[in-house]
C-alpha cells in the first residue's frame, strides 16, 4: 500500500493496521522518518511532489522490493506540504516470512526514498531558506542495491 498525503499520521496505529491478522509471516520490519532540526533554526520543512508521478515511481520501487525480496506486503506513507521539526515525515514497513528479507527490503526503499524518490524538499530557517541538495552518502547508499541481487 502506498500513501502520498498533506495529513498527519500515527506510525504506531499504522504498524498495528499493517500487521493485523497476519500469521503468514515471520518479520515485520518498519521505519519512521522525521523532520529534524539539528542547529535549532529550521522554522518549517516544505516537501513538494507532483502527484501520479510520485506515485508512479514509488509504486515501481515497491514492486521491486516485493519481487527481490518475496515480501508478503509492503507500506510506504510519504507526506507533502509544509512539516515542521519533529513531525513524522514517512513510514516504510515491510512484512516476510523471515527477518533479513524484512530488513534489506525496508533499507532498500529508504535508500530509494532519500535519493531518487520525485521529491523536493526546502528548509525555511530563522535566517535563509534553502532547497536540500542530494548528499554523496545517499547516492552511495543507493549503489550498494544496484550490484548484484541478494541470494
Amino acid at each position: 500500500m502506498l500513501r502520498v498525503q498533506s495529513d498527519s499520521f500515527d506510525p504506531g496505529k499504522e504498524l498495528s493496521a499493517f500487521a493485523k491478522g497476519r500469521h503468514d509471516i515471520g518479520a515485520i520490519v518498519s521505519f519512521t522518518g522525521v523532520v529534524r532540526d539539528t542547529d535549532k533554526t529550521l522554522k518549517t520543512m516544505e516537501i513538494e511532489h507532483y502527484p501520479g508521478m510520485t506515485e508512479r515511481a514509488i509504486s515501481k520501487i515497491m514492486d521491486e522490493a516485493r519481487t527481490r525480496w518475496n515480501l508478503a506486503d509492503v507500506l510506504v506513507i510519504h507526506r507533502h506540504g509544509a512539516l515542521q521539526p519533529g513531525e513524522v515525515i514517512m513510514m516504510v514497513a515491510t512484512a516476510s516470512a523471515h527477518r533479513a528479507a524484512a530488513f534489506e527490503a525496508a533499507d532498500f526503499l529508504m535508500d530509494y526514498l532519500k535519493s531518487r524518490a520525485p521529491f523536493w524538499k526546502k528548509e525555511i530557517g530563522a535566517n535563509e531558506t534553502a532547497w536540500v541538495a542530494a548528499k554523496d552518502e545517499d547516492e552511495a547508499a543507493l549503489d550498494r542495491w544496484t550490484s548484484s541481487p541478494p541470494d
